[in-house]
């Protein structure tokens, strides 16, 4: 199943640029709620739909700057920021920082940045929970928050996988497959770096090439998980935590 898009506004006074951040956005997969040129203009997009995100530049032309545009989406509509700048004097950098935004982007923008920032949000965002952010509890954006599901990337998109449907995670050089109910997703990390991301609660590794969800155990033997009706070896280093955490009659 493909998560919705992250819908993106972009808050920009040079047309020219607002589209070409529209553009890059379209490619990786986003959505372009609207491309606005002052404060008053995004503010009334916001009124109409409620975007993800908002990429803003610090150095807006009129009465309302980026930085205090920012503080108003935080602090009145709980809509994280990224700011985009070109050579900020540290004084407008120390300012900028006191609104809490999500990330600084340079100008000229590039793709690979942009990318990467969006990657990260879209991991610790809930899109289809209804639940604002807490605007109490900015530091909230510099934890991962992952409850019940990661967004791993299919293509152009960021799909959600809910932990539920994970049946195991092996390894394939640096590589992982996750494979789940539905389908297997092959993810260009290590295993060992999803690992630190998967709740310790719900995951147990077994071998130095998989990962198990415990939830989905149909049964095991001195050397073996079976989970959904697959073999996955188990080895003696592993062996004595796992029976530690099921309960066995």
């Amino acid at each position: 199943m493909i998560a919705a898009p992250l819908k993106v506004l972009i808050v920009e006074d040079e047309l020219l640029i607002g589209a070409k951040i529209a553009t890059l956005l379209d490619e990786l997969g986003y959505s372009t709620l609207a491309v606005a040129t002052e404060a008053k203009e995004a503010l009334w997009h916001v009124d109409q739909q409620r975007p993800d995100l908002a990429i803003v530049d610090i150095r807006l032309k009129g009465d309302v700057d980026g930085i205090a545009l920012a503080q108003v989406l935080l602090e009145t509509h709980a809509i994280p920021v990224v700011f985009l700048t070109a050579n900020s004097d540290d004084a407008t950098f120390q300012r900028a920082k006191k609104s809490k935004p999500f990330a600084f982007l340079s100008k000229p923008l590039q793709r690979m940045d942009l990318e990467r920032t969006l990657e990260l949000l879209a991991s610790r965002l809930d899109l289809q929970s209804d639940s604002s952010l807490d605007v109490e509890s900015p530091e909230m954006f510099e934890t991962p928050v992952l409850n019940d599901r990661i967004f791993v990337r299919e293509k152009e998109k960021m799909v959600k996988v809910l932990y539920t449907d994970i049946l195991y995670i092996e390894a394939e050089r640096n590589y992982c497959n996750l494979v789940t109910m539905h389908k297997t997703y092959l993810l260009t990390m290590p295993m060992k770096n999803l690992e630190t991301q998967m709740p310790q609660n719900r995951f147990q590794r077994i071998h130095r090439s998989y990962i198990i969800n415990l939830e989905h155990v149909e049964a095991l033997d001195e050397f073996s998980v079976t989970i959904a009706h697959k073999v996955l070896p188990m080895s003696k280093t592993y062996r004595a935590h796992l029976i530690g955490r099921v309960r066995i009659a």
